[in-house]
């Protein structure tokens, strides 16, 4: 009996010990589960793939610096991956998401527990679906806290909020893209804006349903605003209220007093908002910045601002004076305010040692249809492509690829420079319409100082492009509209306190330089965030080699990771 006593109290220890450690260690543990659910908006109703049953998905909330475990059950339809945007994974890609880039898409009936490793990231970042057009419903916000011991550099809100601005499509977001990238012709437009998964007060059957967020009065709040929205940047802004800009894609930035804010598909931004007009309701909204020739949304979706209290109901709520779609005076006066806010506690290291340095054309292309019976420009396909270099997704992902050193499944020669320079702002070279087609990639090697010259381009349908690059955060270090000059244009840049981003919009027939330090290896996607122009092929990869100690060399696989076969 008393042996029994003795193990009985040794198994207690034993259990308090890994409760405590469970308590103590900075690890959480999500469940998605995608599953089609019905949802009626704009008078209709249709099932949609969606996490958990919400659209938007759920937030995840976690402390600077900590991991997170999200075991994904596809009950779904069809091959999905999910993609935590901004989270930059030290030496693991294998969860990152991307499709056929780092990881087969887990098909129905299957699971996959991705590995969320946060680093340096405090702010709002978001996760979504990386599969063809699903991120268009499969998508939600992470909210990343100060570390344990450590605060905001400003007063702590009262409360906060994510603010998702999102695309709702009447039809499915799958055939759209389907039947768009089979014709050749451009993707039919989203029926409505939405913000909280809600197209709001100005869309038909929309009222009773809109977005309200109640405050106090005299209390600040933080929004967590994030672009989900699929193929437009955006205007925001809350009528009456002002606004003030503290971070951008979960980095922190010198604060920006604004009555709107512009941000592009993939950026986050946390702004304050402080609740002091008379107590009412108050419109947020958010309409389309686009810059472009081709077919956009030119509607405004809405939420609500409402205070607390005895007042009577405003028979008309006031809405923002937001900026019309095409001003790109008001979009780049915004854009041109967003400075790192480098400080002591919040330092940034911009480098100055530029060991690899790439020029990237971005163009819109066409690819030749058989018997010119396509949709597109000249009756071909509408093509896209990153120095001339359309991007074909490969059947079996580059990661598995390259770790395993499976050859034939890409190719390692994505070029340094385009392969012809011409006036890339003015009129366009035909030699440069018809792209090669490829997965070629960029090797860079470990610890290299890098700069990219993203140059815009006048061939067939110029616009603004955010680019995104994963696995990396990186300083926008100059901007300008026209042809990139080597000798003129470098002596703009800001190496002080340039924005450290994760997307970054390049100017209509401009240009923007971009530097980062490859310090983490592996297999990295960079792409339009605009979904068509990704579909068409505007995306290249990164591969960051190895380096010569352990914790430069990418992590090995985790035991499973998804099959690769036929989505």
């Amino acid at each position: 009996m008393a042996g029994f006593n003795k193990m009985g109290v040794i198994l207690l220890a034993a259990s308090l010990g890994f409760m405590f450690l469970q308590l103590c260690s900075a690890t959480r543990y999500y469940d998605f589960v995608l599953k089609e659910t019905n949802f009626t908006r704009l008078c209709s109703t249709k099932s949609i793939l969606t996490v958990n049953g919400s659209f938007p998905g759920p937030t995840i909330k976690v402390h600077k610096g900590e991991t997170i475990y999200v075991n994904v059950h596809n009950q779904g339809l069809y091959g999905v991956t999910i993609h935590w945007h901004g989270v930059k994974q030290p030496r693991n890609p294998w969860s990152d998401g991307p499709e056929n880039i780092t990881q087969c898409p887990i098909q129905p009936g299957s699971s996959f527990t991705y590995e969320v490793v946060f680093s340096n990231e405090e702010g709002t970042l978001w996760w979504h679906a990386h599969s063809d057009w699903t991120r268009a419903t499969i998508h939600g916000a992470i909210v990343i806290l100060p570390a344990a011991g450590t605060k905001y550099p400003f007063a702590a809100p009262h409360a906060q909020h994510p603010i998702i601005l999102g695309s709702w499509f009447k039809s499915d977001v799958m055939e759209v893209i389907n039947s768009a990238l089979a014709t050749g012709a451009d993707p039919n437009i989203s029926d409505a804006f939405t913000i909280n998964g809600q197209p709001g007060d100005l869309y038909s059957c929309s009222k009773a349903s809109t977005y309200r967020l109640k405050v106090d009065y005299g209390k600040t709040y933080m929004l967590r605003i994030i672009n989900a929205v699929m193929n437009e940047e955006q205007f925001f802004a809350i009528a009456n209220h002002t606004l003030t800009v503290v971070t951008q894609d979960a980095a922190y930035i010198k604060p920006i007093t604004t009555s709107y804010i512009m941000i592009t598909p993939g950026q986050t931004m946390d702004v304050l908002v402080t609740a002091n007009q008379p107590r009412s309701h108050y419109y947020m909204a958010s309409s389309a910045y686009a810059d472009g020739i081709v077919p956009f949304n030119n509607s405004t979706t809405t939420a609500i601002l409402q205070y607390r209290g005895n007042y009577s109901t405003p028979s008309t709520i006031p809405l923002p004076n937001l900026p019309i779609y095409n001003d790109t005076t008001a979009a780049d006066s915004f854009t041109a305010l967003v400075k790192s806010l480098a400080s002591k506690a919040h330092p940034i290291s911009v480098p100055t040692k530029i060991t690899t340095r790439i020029y990237m054309t971005i163009a819109i292309n066409e690819r030749i249809c058989p018997n010119a019976s396509c949709a597109g420009p000249d009756n071909n396909y509408i093509a896209a492509s990153l120095n001339n270099i359309s991007f074909e997704t490969p059947s079996i992902d580059i990661l598995q690829a390259y770790y395993g050193g499976i050859n034939g499944v890409f190719e390692g020669n994505f070029p340094s420079n385009p392969p012809h320079f011409y006036n890339f702002t003015g009129d366009y070279d035909n030699s440069t319409i018809y792209p090669t087609f490829g997965a070629k990639v960029k090797f860079i090697k470990y610890g290299e100082g890098v700069e990219i010259i993203f140059q815009g381009t006048n061939l067939i349908a110029p616009e603004n492009h955010p680019m995104h690059l994963h696995g990396f955060s990186f300083y926008v270090i100059g901007t300008g509209y026209g042809n990139f000059n080597a000798t003129e244009s470098p002596k703009t840049y800001n190496l002080v306190d340039p924005p450290e981003v994760n997307t970054v919009g390049v100017p209509k027939n401009g240009w923007t330089t971009i530097r980062f330090l490859a310090d983490n290896p592996g297999v990295w996607f960079m792409h339009c965030h605009l979904e068509r122009h990704s579909s068409w092929g505007m995306d290249t990869v990164i591969i960051v080699r190895n380096g010569n100690t352990t914790k430069s060399k990418l992590r090995p696989p985790p035991a499973h990771m998804p099959p690769c076969s036929k989505s």
